[in-house]
């Protein structure tokens, strides 16, 4: 099968080629290095099934190109981590919705099948727990950035959704939980890189907010091969999926593994949400995903547990980072 990927520099794109590679798929990746980089899919380029572009989605031309040249995409490009969203909400939106638009105009010509990448975070402040793909989705006031990157990738999925039924465009929604792994960067607020890299540095481990909201970390790996098998599974056409790890955990909790499989002598700081984004901030308490619907299709069970995926973590960013952290 001919693939593109949207965003394919990014930390779930590199991991994703590499799954479709092994499986014998030959690979487009399609990114502007805006967010993504070049070192994720480094040791992609010899492999003479894999091909990448710099370039953006708003390029019409090549986008177009790229479409025409593949069965199926898998559209990851997004403005992604709270950081980033909160500092630049005007490119949030945009990117997010001007892009998906995009891809699925191009996508219609000729009906190729559309992976669009959602998030956990449509489901906004919402108490049912766990989340399940057809509750409500209780969104925070427009007046509180924060909720742009939500409402955005709610209106991509809208937007999709549309698409197929009106047009008979095949789309499947994909909602990520909080996926992590090596290669992640914490340049826009991922929590688990910038606990493992403080950690690893000796320096204190800093929880943003009280520390008691929980999430459900889910390992790359895993979650790639439920993309891969979703795209050959007709029945999935036109439904949303969540996908991740329903083992939930707070981020004390997160820090204090951390800094127990590192073994360092780190200590656990805490900073007010007002201060580490903006004044207002809100945020999610518990984040639990209902896997039922997407294991009833694929037989999806997350196999990596959060110590194993921290453990990958840590290793990953011991072999990246200056030899004076390689001694903590």
């Amino acid at each position: 099968m001919r693939i593109l990927i949207t965003g394919g520099a990014g930390f779930i794109a590199s991991h994703l080629a590499e799954h479709l590679l092994a499986a014998g798929d030959e690979v487009w990746a399609l990114d502007d290095l805006s967010t993504g980089s070049i070192e994720n899919i480094e040791h992609l380029k010899p492999h003479p099934k894999y091909h990448y572009q710099i370039g953006s989605i708003m390029d019409t031309a090549t986008l177009a190109e790229m479409v025409d040249r593949c069965d199926v995409i898998y559209h990851l490009a997004a403005a992604v981590g709270v950081r980033l969203i909160v500092e630049s909400p005007v490119r949030t939106i945009e990117t997010n919705i001007r892009g998906t638009e995009l891809v699925l105009e191009a996508a219609a010509k000729k009906k190729k099948l559309v992976v669009i990448a959602s998030t956990s975070e449509v489901y906004g402040k919402s108490t049912k727990i766990p989340f399940c793909e057809e509750d409500d989705l209780v969104i925070g006031p427009p007046t509180r950035g924060r909720w742009s990157y939500a409402c955005s990738k709610a209106i991509d999925e809208f937007l999709a959704l549309a698409y197929w039924k009106e047009r008979r465009q095949p789309v499947i929604v994909m909602r990520f939980f909080n996926t992590v792994g090596p290669r992640q960067t914490g340049r826009y607020g991922m929590v688990l890189p910038n606990f493992v890299r403080q950690a690893l540095a000796g320096e204190p481990v800093t929880v943003f907010g009280p520390g008691t909201q929980s999430r459900c970390f889910g390992y790359v790996g895993d979650v790639v091969e439920a993309l891969g098998k979703l795209i050959r599974v007709p029945e999935a056409i036109g439904h949303v999926f969540n996908v991740g790890s329903d083992e939930e955990v707070t981020i004390d909790e997160l820090a204090r593994r951390v800094c127990r499989i590192v073994g360092g002598k780190s200590q656990i700081a805490h900073i007010p949400y007002e201060q580490a984004y903006e004044e207002g901030f809100e945020d999610m308490h518990r984040r639990v995903p209902s896997l039922e619907k997407i294991g009833r299709l694929i037989g999806y069970k997350p196999k990596t547990t959060l110590d194993q995926i921290i453990e990958k973590v840590v290793e990953y960013e011991r072999a990246h980072s200056p030899r004076s952290l390689h001694s903590v």
